[in-house]
């Protein structure tokens, strides 16, 4: 059950968080902090995905989960899943940035909009998953060899001290870029939205 559920996760990955970007454009309630602050987490998350797929390469566009040498540089080297680190910055950024409070809940005096709560269970519940299914292929082909990175390499909190043996020594950032574009434009096209979105709430 657990397989199966984490190999429909990952190959739906792309597509999963529609249903939750729809629902924040339509209760969005932007404000100039929330937007900056949010597109300043979107962008550390933008950056870090790119930083990824500059070391993982094509592996990142997979629709089944493979294996071939374990990569261990860049920013592997200090977290085990970057790239789901830099998707849920990414993601963070921007629900922050549209701040949907038009749904929300009131804790001491700040209104939080629900959809935060959501999106916290939603990233947890799917990328929970799709690590588990990875880590288990992995374990399963590379033996010892993965299992002496999983003990020096957090799962989800980067450490400050790279891992020693590290693969590639180098990544291709402008290969990165290109290959990240779909998202580095969707993302551009959302934060677009919501400050028009913020000007024509001001002007009305």
């Amino acid at each position: 059950m657990k397989t199966t559920l984490g190999a429909l996760f990952f190959k739906w990955r792309s597509y999963t968080p529609i249903p939750l970007l729809v629902a924040m454009l339509i209760l969005a309630r932007p404000t100039l902090p929330t937007i900056v602050i949010g597109m300043a987490i979107a962008a550390a998350g933008e950056l870090a995905r790119i930083w990824a797929v500059s070391y993982a390469g094509g592996a990142t566009r997979t629709l089944t989960p493979g294996v071939g040498r374990l990569i261990t540089g860049g920013p592997f080297g200090h977290v085990r899943n970057p790239l789901y680190v830099g998707n849920f910055l990414l993601s963070l950024g921007l629900l922050v940035a549209a701040w949907p409070s038009k749904w929300s809940f009131v804790t001491g005096a700040v209104e939080v909009p629900w959809l935060l709560p959501v999106f916290l269970a939603a990233f947890a519940l799917q990328y929970g998953f799709i690590v588990a299914l990875e880590e288990s292929t992995l374990r399963a082909s590379l033996g010892q060899v993965f299992a002496d990175y999983c003990k020096a390499v957090p799962r989800w909190l980067p450490r400050l001290s790279s891992y020693a043996d590290r693969f590639p020594a180098e990544g291709d950032l402008r290969a990165a870029v290109r290959s990240d574009r779909r998202s580095i434009q969707s993302s551009c096209l959302v934060l677009l939205v919501l400050v028009i979105m913020y000007i024509v709430r001001l002007l009305r």
